[in-house]
């Protein structure tokens, strides 16, 4: 009888130990490559075309963009290798790696010519204007 009552709770605890305590531990969140635009605020599309290393002053298409303050820019890479977007002054924004197929967005609080450039290649240059 003991051996009976033995395997059953060798066999319950197992299951026990099996099914956890119903808590998981929280995890990070992925990384985002780019925040999506706030709904109902303007927003800008900039691609980046196939080819764009080469491509210099029409690396961005459009290269030169006027927008008005509060406007939610967005870079998508079209092209076969990563490309970023990241300000001239270095301090405004710096979308880091983006991806093929992947987007940067960046929402432009104050006025200003903003010059930038791609940080990996950089013959990739273009600007935007927020009044």
């Amino acid at each position: 009888m003991v051996p009976f009552r033995l395997a059953i709770i060798s066999a319950v605890l197992l299951v026990a130990i099996g099914c956890g305590n119903g808590y998981s531990t929280p995890t990070a969140p992925s990384p985002v490559s780019s925040p999506t635009p706030p709904a109902g605020g303007a927003s800008s599309a900039i691609a980046i075309p196939v080819g764009a290393s080469l491509l210099g002053n029409r690396a961005y298409a459009p290269d030169d963009v006027t927008v008005a303050v509060g406007t939610t820019v967005t870079w998508t890479n079209t092209d076969s290798v990563a490309h970023t977007s990241t300000s001239d002054d270095g301090t405004a924004w710096n979308s880091g790696s983006v991806p093929p197929g992947g987007q940067f967005s960046f929402a432009f609080q104050n006025g200003g010519t903003f010059s930038y450039h791609c940080a990996i290649h950089p013959g990739m240059v273009g600007t935007v204007v927020v009044r």
